[in-house]
């Protein structure tokens, strides 16, 4: 895996074969954060990354200069492999956590404006992963959250899902955490992130 851009562009890394993770492809990498690019400022933005594997959307958020990443996963070998190379990195605003992606969401106390979850695709929680993000407390008002999944997944009827990319297998769902009033209401037309 490489990182794409910013000032760790061009860094490779190679995580052991044994982890149990499925790295987003380089395509759909670029692809996902050049959208973002043109939406959000980079040094703005708090970054939750959930079900993070080997770390390698982190550090694409970390190496694009956003204040801060926490990354969730539950499998050690994951969580070391990340720590081990944001200290190879020279990464400090990067803080690794070994839990359950789902509970932590539920009982964080922190606050962010952009969170990314890549769940296995053959998890059974997939569907219910939106609503749990967007009602948390711990993604602001008007923040982000993006969904990496499979092409059996579909959100475009929630009407917080604003839209909808396909690069290949990969599908990424965007949604914006609107008012409970928005919700129940109108929702407001569909927005680009």
């Amino acid at each position: 895996m490489r990182i794409i851009s910013g000032s760790l562009k061009g860094r490779r890394f190679q995580a052991p074969g044994n982890l149990p993770a499925r790295p987003t492809t380089d395509a759909a990498k670029e692809s996902l954060f050049n959208i973002l690019g043109n939406h959000l400022y980079w040094d703005e933005l708090t970054v939750l990354d959930l079900f993070a594997g080997i770390g390698s959307i982190s550090m694409e958020f970390i190496s694009r200069g956003v204040q801060r990443v926490h990354a969730v996963d539950s499998h050690p070998g994951c969580t070391a492999f990340i720590r081990e190379l944001a200290l190879k990195l020279g990464v400090e605003n990067l803080q690794v956590f070994r839990q359950d992606a789902l509970g932590f969401v539920e009982r964080s106390r922190y606050e962010y404006n952009l969170i990314f979850a890549d769940p296995p695709f053959q998890s059974p929680d997939i569907a219910r992963i939106p609503g749990i993000v967007l009602d948390s407390a711990c993604l602001v008002p008007e923040g982000i959250f993006i969904l990496e999944h499979s092409g059996l997944y579909h959100f475009g009827q929630d009407p917080r899902c604003i839209e909808e990319r396909r690069y290949g297998k990969v599908h990424f769902s965007f949604f914006k955490k609107i008012a409970l009033e928005q919700e129940q209401g109108h929702a407001p037309e569909k927005e680009k992130p």
